[in-house]
């Protein structure tokens, strides 16, 4: 394996995607290599293009191919509401759900002083600047129930309660269908503390 460079290569790029192990990049390697030269060029070609004409919307930072993403040129969204996210991919639930007309804001991650994330990492100055520019009236915080998900949620909420804009969370709990035999604790913990009056 040592011998055969490029392969070496290929296997070391692969390997540093998210959710790629050592198993799986070895595999996807074996796999690029027995592809036809055609395929592999039209994969090659696809991240090039992909990489190259992908930026970020100027105003929520979504991906596009525009100045403005799709969702925020689209007149007939809600534009007095607004739902913070950590990803760009975190649109895609929301947007199948059909249950969210209002615009996006994405973070691009979360706060994690462990690993040297804070505020100024994250775009939350462009939040400030964007809900003092707009007639938002709520912001609705959707990052993950995760302990730096919390951290963020609760480090923007304290940040635009001077604001005078309603600023809520998502919930968190059981799945639907889910046995309470197999949730963990904080699930359970978020259940109950967000249940509601029937």
């Amino acid at each position: 394996m040592k011998t055969l460079t490029a392969l070496n290569k290929l296997y070391e790029q692969l390997r540093h995607l998210p959710g790629i192990g050592s198993k799986t990049a070895m595999k996807l390697a074996y796999h690029i290599i027995d592809l036809p030269l055609a395929e592999v060029q039209t994969l090659a070609a696809s991240l090039i293009t992909a990489k190259t004409t992908i930026k970020l919307c100027s105003r929520c930072f979504n991906l596009t191919e525009q100045e403005l993403c799709e969702i925020c040129s689209d007149t007939k969204r809600d534009a007095k509401l607004l739902c913070v996210l950590e990803q760009p991919q975190d649109i895609l639930p929301l947007e199948r759900s059909h249950s969210f007309l209002g615009n996006y804001h994405i973070l691009h991650g979360v706060l994690s002083p462990l690993d040297g994330v804070g505020p100024e990492d994250l775009k939350i100055k462009e939040l400030v600047r964007r809900l003092s520019d707009s007639k938002i009236e709520e912001v609705i915080i959707a990052t993950s129930s995760s302990v730096e998900g919390e951290a963020t949620a609760t480090y923007i909420a304290r940040l635009l309660k001077p604001l005078g804009i309603v600023v809520s969370r998502i919930a968190h709990g059981l799945p639907i269908g889910s046995n309470l035999e197999y949730v963990d604790e904080l699930t359970l913990h978020k259940a109950l503390e967000n249940r509601r009056i029937l």
